[in-house]
């Protein structure tokens, strides 16, 4: 991480990092990385461009750093809600609706994110990477009590990974979040998940 960012050693640089961070969150979410500039973060940010500098050798640096933020905070908001879960179908359930709610909370993630394609498609593969392996050490896990089957664990993690993608951009940002039953949502997740699609 520190290769990418100079954290900072006090409150002061802190808090002036965060400023950084919560102008370009907010400049890439309204006109995209493209036609957001360091002027334009520096500015919303009211900081000298000098001190840009300080934390960051260049825009693109910033942007991978809010991206491990991201996936920084995912986690956590997941793993706090699932840790006194012992099956794995608990986890996958209680994960799915902590992921909800985070994304309902921090919509402009799917934008920031999903711009990362565009910008240097090895940035968008190493996050979806890097939460495929993670979630693989779990199922793996509960593939070897017996309570997931024998299937290929990186195809799994990715069709969960798509799941949870694919919900949260219908419930969060196609409709109104704050409308929609997330409760019930997951249940038709978890149930499609135990019976599967297919009548036998």
């Amino acid at each position: 991480m520190d290769t990418i960012v100079n954290l900072p050693k006090t409150k002061r640089g802190q808090k002036t990092l965060n400023k950084i961070l919560k102008a370009a969150e907010e400049l890439f979410y309204e006109k995209g990385y493209h036609s957001t500039s360091i002027i334009d973060i520096t500015n919303k940010s009211n900081i000298a461009l000098g001190t840009f500098y300080i934390y960051f050798k260049d825009k693109f640096n910033l942007y991978k750093y809010l991206l491990l933020i991201y996936s920084h905070e995912i986690r956590k908001a997941v793993a706090e809600k699932i840790t006194e879960s012992d099956s794995r179908y608990d986890k996958e359930k209680i994960g799915l609706y902590a992921f909800l709610n985070y994304m309902r909370v921090n919509k402009h993630v799917y934008n920031i994110l999903w711009e990362s394609l565009y910008i240097d498609k090895n940035i968008f593969v190493d996050y979806y990477e890097s939460f495929s392996l993670r979630y693989i050490e779990g199922l793996r896990k509960s593939q070897q009590t017996g309570e997931v089957s024998e299937v290929d664990l990186t195809v799994l993690s990715y069709v969960l990974m798509g799941i949870s993608n694919f919900i949260g951009l219908k419930y969060v940002m196609f409709e109104n979040a704050e409308d929609v039953d997330f409760e019930a949502v997951v249940d038709s997740v978890m149930d499609i998940l135990e019976n599967g699609m297919f009548n036998k």
